[in-house]
């Protein structure tokens, strides 16, 4: 599966490593305790960030229908500003960081959230209720040079032309260098990675025949469908 690149060109896709809790109000609307320092000061914590992965299959280039797994309950939706990895890293500085990126785009991070509290009570990974398949539209991806600020990108989702969220990534308490840097300390990053950065407040359910549009504000668009999957 192909990732495009904005102004031609395409990077096959990686693996998906989503950001838990990097959004202070949404830690506040999902019931938990903050994880991170105050936003923008990121970098200056040593400690774990969580995180969880997506399988790649998961991922739907350029939006398209968001299939509703039969019998999953509750899904919802997640906007948040993807970093695409440019070239491979492994333990990287953070002031080096940024050199591996390749470009940005918006992101969907789809949840099954009744499988998700589910795994969470029983102590299990959520691999299942983040990777189905559709779970992760994702638009072409916006060149690192035709982006001046990351950091000040302007995220918004609605349904059916009503705003569920509106925020911006000066909110994200850990910023993409130290993300980059970080998890490279884990695993090596490689080119056509994706790091799904978060997602602000206002998180909501997802149901047949929706139409879902998000923007992160000069870095690109997605508009997806809802569809309801078909029975076992």
């Amino acid at each position: 599966m192909d990732l495009r690149i904005r102004g031609g060109g395409a990077v096959p896709a990686g693996k998906v490593i989503g950001v838990v809790g990097n959004y202070a109000l949404h830690r506040l609307e999902m019931g938990r305790a903050g994880v991170g320092p105050a936003a923008g000061q990121g970098a200056a914590s040593e400690g774990p960030i969580p995180f969880f992965l997506k399988a790649s299959s998961c991922l739907l280039p350029g939006g398209g229908d968001i299939v509703l797994p039969h019998g999953v309950g509750r899904v919802e939706h997640e906007v948040e500003l993807a970093v695409v990895i440019g070239r491979t890293a492994r333990r990287v500085a953070e002031a080096d960081a940024m050199a591996c990126v390749l470009g940005f785009a918006v992101f969907l991070d789809i949840t099954a959230r009744e499988l998700q509290a589910k795994a969470k009570k029983e102590g299990m990974p959520w691999d299942e209720a983040k990777g189905f398949d559709t779970f992760g539209p994702i638009s072409e991806v916006a060149p690192r040079a035709e982006v001046p600020d990351p950091h000040q990108v302007g995220l918004r989702l609605s349904v059916h032309g009503q705003v569920r969220q509106r925020g911006s990534t000066k909110q994200m308490q850990f910023q993409i260098p130290t993300l980059v840097a970080r998890f490279s300390r884990a695993m090596t990053l490689e080119r056509g990675d994706v790091i799904a950065t978060g997602t602000p407040e206002g998180v909501g359910v997802l149901n047949p025949d929706d139409l879902v549009e998000a923007e992160a504000e000069g870095v690109g668009s997605l508009r997806c469908r809802v569809v309801a999957g078909p029975a076992p």
